[in-house]
């Protein structure tokens, strides 16, 4: 079965994406979803991010603040480079775990991540689908979604690599600024290009 890598950078439209390959029959692993699990009280890396960041960054019901987290990580380097190491590790175990299960269900399989080649999880994938979104774009949608100033946004979206980056391990591109149906079209003639066989994709 085949393992489809979807990444980009932060409201780049990697969730719309994601639910145009579950219509059309592919099992979906949100990274994001799977990074929650790994934080949450009882996860693998909890105990050990509260060590490292202290305990001012829980909730009342003792759950990690993600968006206090996130603010603190997002504008020191060191601090993620420490996040990252204790949290991705379970995540990347808990991934091919999940693409081991799923493969032997015979289902085509999407891992959606918005730091995909960052983490090394496109080593585990058979392509990488990029999706696009301008810089403007992706800010605009942060802020709107995540109720974030420009500042906290601009750190968010600074701290991943950069479409250019992402472009040297791309075999399709997606590019969410058009309309939505010439997105969804440029799925489908992906999704069944994979299905026929054919391994070459131009970019759109």
């Amino acid at each position: 079965m085949i393992v489809i890598g979807l990444t980009g950078g932060i409201a780049s439209g990697k969730s719309t994406i994601s639910d145009m390959l579950r219509e059309l029959g592919a099992a979906v692993i949100d990274v994001d979803i799977v990074g929650r699990e790994v934080v949450s009280q009882g996860g693998i890396a909890y105990n050990r991010i509260i060590e490292s960041f202290g305990s001012d960054i829980l909730m009342l019901d003792g759950e990690i603040n993600r968006k206090k987290l996130g603010n603190i990580v997002f504008s020191d380097e060191e601090k993620l480079k420490l996040l990252n190491e204790i949290t991705h590790p379970a995540i990347i175990e808990n991934v091919n775990a999940t693409i081991e299960i799923l493969k032997k269900q015979k289902k085509a399989v999407v891992v959606d991540a918005a730091i995909l080649i960052e983490m090394g999880l496109n080593k585990y994938v058979d392509c990488v689908w990029l999706v696009l979104a301008n810089r403007e774009t992706q800010l605009k949608r942060v802020m709107e979604r995540d109720k974030l100033s420009s500042k906290d946004a601009w750190n968010r979206i600074n701290a991943q690599m950069t479409n250019e980056e992402r472009l040297q391990y791309a075999d399709a591109v997606i590019d969410t600024t058009h309309p939505i149906d010439v997105v969804r079209n440029r799925v489908k003639e992906l999704w069944y290009s994979l299905q026929s066989g054919e391994n070459s994709f131009e970019e759109a």
